[in-house]
């Protein structure tokens, strides 16, 4: 089975050489460097340290997209490759790497999970015209730091701004108003507690207690009981893992029930596997479900990348199959480059698409463009529930309708 799914991947990135290939563009671009040039694309990604646990499934989806690719010949004979660097989750080591890969002449690049860590890399990439596909880091403003006709930032994981609405509008709907918001103090942390504020506002709604918190906290018990004794009937995490960890154990504790509600990283393995008991029921915004893989290019990527990596499942699939996504993105940005391949044409291309891309996580049919540097649409969110220590469909119609990929909304 794993190696059916496999040809299908190469099979079809052939069959978009070929028909790109007529183009007269596509042929001159070829003809701007020999066939043994390789095409070198950065990745910087939280390979160790504190985000690791989402770092890693990043760069190997980044992996398993330029495998596939380079097996079926790479880009028009030129085969790619990846100069990798790790950030640590650290903002001065994300500045320094992103620094060292404009030494190195990237063509583009793909990273970053934390949004503190691009925040302070960004005006690399856009000072030296180096277009970035973020793949996992939500922070609202990232795409929004640089006026988007000119911004060589582009994003294809879910904006915080995006998640909060998302979730938001879903606890309305259930009756839960009184939220109570805990967020680490960290950029992320500030960018979700800001959005979550906002949605909030739309329903003439406030917070009935924020918590802030350093990252590491284990014990936010004294927050906790002041959200119950305010009345909260939600709470709302805005952090990576662990602190969501100390939340959820901090309420059963105190059995406390309520539900525990957030973005996506309370799907990790970090925050799943740290709470065990305490976190069954939590709700969080998801753009990609592993049960029920539903349809040939989701089942296509999960038989790979378990295949390559030697996995019985997939934990973090989220910012893997993200990841996988923007490295065929870019590469169709490449076949619709006209002239050279610099970074203006780059940006341009990925701007103005003229192929849809069918990816493991979304239909990528004009996913960017001069005004707008972000992939997601709310209508391409789905509600995942913890149950029995995994992430499930929190509405059983959401089956269905992950069986057909979704679009952007225009």
């Amino acid at each position: 089975m794993f190696s059916t799914q496999s040809n299908l991947a190469k099979n079809g990135f052939r069959l978009l050489a070929a028909s790109l290939l007529s183009c007269t563009a596509a042929v001159a671009l070829a003809q701007t460097a020999p066939a043994s040039t390789a095409i070198r694309i950065g990745v910087i990604a939280p390979l160790s340290g504190p985000s690791a646990d989402f770092g890693v499934p990043m760069l190997n989806g980044v992996k398993l997209a330029v495998d596939e690719i380079n097996a079926a010949g790479g880009y028009l004979g030129r085969k790619i490759e990846l100069l990798v660097r790790d950030d640590e989750a650290n903002p001065d080591k994300g500045r320094k790497a992103s620094e060292d890969l404009a030494t190195q002449k990237v063509m583009a690049a793909i990273g970053f999970c934390n949004t503190g860590v691009a925040a302070k890399s960004l005006d690399v990439f856009q000072t030296q015209k180096i277009p970035l596909i973020i793949p996992c880091a939500t922070g609202t403003h990232l795409t929004a730091t640089y006026p988007a006709p000119e911004s060589y930032i582009f994003r294809t994981s879910a904006k915080d701004a995006v998640q909060a609405g998302f979730v938001v509008d879903d606890i309305v709907k259930r009756g839960w108003t009184k939220v109570a918001v805990f967020a680490d103090n960290t950029p992320y942390g500030d960018s979700g507690l800001k959005d979550v504020i906002a949605a909030l506002a739309r329903y003439k709604l406030t917070p009935v207690h924020i918590a802030r918190f350093p990252l590491g906290v284990r014990d936010v018990t004294a927050d906790l009981k002041t959200a119950r004794d305010v009345g909260a009937n939600a709470v709302f995490s805005y952090s990576l893992g662990p602190e969501s960890v100390a939340i959820a154990h901090g309420r059963k504790a105190l059995g406390w029930k309520v539900p525990q509600v957030g973005a996506w990283p309370l799907s990790f393995p970090a925050y799943i596997d740290g709470a065990k008991e305490a976190a069954e029921d939590t709700l969080m915004a998801q753009t990609f479900i592993v049960e029920q893989r539903g349809n040939e290019r989701r089942t296509a990527f999960l038989n790979g990348y378990m295949a390559k990596y030697h996995l019985k499942s997939v934990p973090a699939a989220i910012p893997a199959a993200q990841a996988y996504d923007s490295t065929y993105l870019l590469l169709y940005s490449l076949f619709g480059v006209k002239g050279t391949a610099d970074g203006p044409a780059i940006k341009a291309s990925l701007e103005n698409l003229s192929k849809i891309y069918y990816g493991a996580v979304a239909t990528y049919d004009n996913p960017f463009s001069p005004s707008d540097k972000d992939a997601f649409t709310p209508n391409m969110l789905l509600l995942g529930q913890i149950k029995d220590g995994a992430v499930t469909y929190a509405y059983p119609a959401d089956i269905k309708r992950n069986l057909f990929v979704q679009r952007k909304k225009q």
